[in-house]
């Protein structure tokens, strides 16, 4: 009698230890549900600018919408500090001063601002995919402020990350003609010359360091400032326009970080027309397949 009821009792606790187990499994499985995607897939893009406004401009608002449009996982990092140049980056990682201001957008869109946060601690937090390095605006089209700064910002940066990880230079944009941006004097406050330096610098400073990437936003501005629309992508003379402006930039970067065609992306933010994402799609295309020269852009 006693034999059996010890049976039954081992009997008992094993269908409890399979249904607990069962249960638990049910459980882990529905939390990572949690997500449109798996969190940090293998494929996931990683990318962590070390930047200004100008990186705000470009990564922080469509840069998600459009790579979630074609359902590619994302995360964006943004290291900010207003005007910053490479000079100032360089004296920040020596000092490891945590002054930033690390904007980071994850997988499910959302943006997480955290004050006063140095370069190291911001290079730790991912396992980054492709680090971003820009000049301040006033300095882009002066290869000698490039020369100066950008091998001492890169070194310190290589001797953080992984090895396998992509460089990128922005190429930011000119600034527009009627603009009084007190930098505008380092180009005779001329528009055209402010591009084509900034070209010139960027292409000459890619070979500074190991750089995989160039991503031309400043020749899909002017591109686009040869549409219709004119030239009205700036919303001070200098910082993009909230909307076709920030739009025109993030398609640069999607084109460029994804190596696939922005053009029909379904993206399209409330602010714009179907005209205006018609005009940035192909300001962007065209720079990212001519990217030191403007595409004339006059029949859109």
């Amino acid at each position: 009698m006693k034999k059996r009821l010890y049976t039954l009792a081992f009997a008992l606790l094993g269908i409890f230890a399979v249904t607990m187990a069962f249960g638990s499994s049910k459980k882990t499985s529905k939390q990572g549900l949690h997500s449109s995607y798996a969190p940090q897939q293998a494929d996931t893009i990683k990318l962590l600018a070390i930047g200004n406004s100008f990186s705000e401009d470009a990564l922080e608002y469509y840069l998600h919408g459009l790579a979630a449009a074609e359902g590619i996982p994302i995360i964006i990092g943004n290291l900010y500090i207003g005007g910053a140049s490479l000079a100032l980056h360089a004296e920040n990682a020596r000092n490891d001063t945590a002054r930033y201001s690390y904007r980071k957008i994850g997988i499910d869109g959302e943006k997480i601002t955290t004050p006063n946060i140095s370069i190291a601690k911001a290079l730790a937090d991912e396992k980054w995919t492709h680090i971003s390095l820009q000049q301040a605006s006033p300095n882009s089209g002066q290869y000698n402020t490039w020369a100066a700064s950008l091998p001492q910002v890169y070194d310190y940066v290589t001797s953080h990350v992984h090895h396998d990880v992509q460089f990128v230079l922005h190429q930011t944009w000119a600034y527009a003609k009627n603009s009084t941006h007190e930098g505008f004097a380092n180009y005779g406050k001329d528009q055209q010359k402010m591009y084509e330096a900034i070209v010139n610098a960027v292409d000459s400073a890619k070979n500074l360091v190991h750089i995989d990437l160039v991503v031309p936003v400043g020749t899909a501005i002017q591109n686009a400032r040869t549409s219709s629309i004119g030239d009205n992508f700036t919303r001070d003379g200098y910082h993009l326009d909230l909307g076709i402006g920030r739009y025109t930039a993030s398609c640069t970067w999607y084109e460029m970080l994804f190596g696939k065609s922005v053009i029909g992306n379904p993206y399209k933010p409330e602010a714009l027309s179907d005209k205006d994402v018609k005009i940035a799609q192909y300001a962007a295309h065209f720079a990212v397949t001519n990217p030191n020269a403007i595409t004339p852009m006059t029949d859109f």
